[in-house]
């Protein structure tokens, strides 16, 4: 039975570590400031759509490893990450019945919020980046969650179709 839930459990892990390789990716100075956020965007979708399993805690251990995998300051990731997943699981009930159109606008503001608290964590640290490094992904990001949303949840199908 645990082992069961541990396979059930898989497509979701493989999801979040696919994302976070494309976190690190190697990419160029003019992609770089545009790369959606992938890991936030799968996040999303998860505690979405498994609030009680994939939450918070997820949310800050993977956001740990993202500021670690990045070299920024410790916490950050983790500390943005996780108080986004707690808006997404605290009203989750209420953006699961929403089209796809109004979960983007939601999303665009909950991507408006995780890079919103990075910019004021580094302007209390004072590291200064250019604008677009914070609202950059918050364009491509809400360009990418259709897409995000499509291919988990073909994902997830096969994920709930297997147990």
């Amino acid at each position: 039975m645990a082992n069961d839930s541990a396979i059930r459990r898989l497509p979701v892990y493989i999801t979040i570590v696919v994302a976070l390789m494309l976190a690190i990716a190697p990419l160029s100075d003019a992609v770089r400031p545009f790369w959606p956020d992938w890991v936030l965007l799968s996040l999303i979708y998860w505690s979405l759509v498994l609030p009680r399993y994939f939450g918070v805690g997820l949310a800050w251990l993977v956001g740990l490893v993202v500021d670690v995998a990045q070299g920024t300051l410790l916490g950050q990731h983790a500390l943005t990450m996780s108080a986004v997943i707690f808006l997404v699981v605290r009203f989750q009930l209420q953006l699961r019945v929403f089209p796809l159109s109004q979960l983007t606008l939601t999303v665009v503001a909950l991507l408006g919020t995780h890079h919103f608290l990075l910019f004021w964590i580094n302007g209390v640290a004072g590291i200064n980046a250019p604008g677009v490094n914070y609202w950059g992904p918050v364009l491509t990001g809400t360009l990418a969650w259709p897409l995000v949303y499509w291919v988990i949840n073909l994902i997830n199908i096969r994920r709930s179709r297997t147990g």
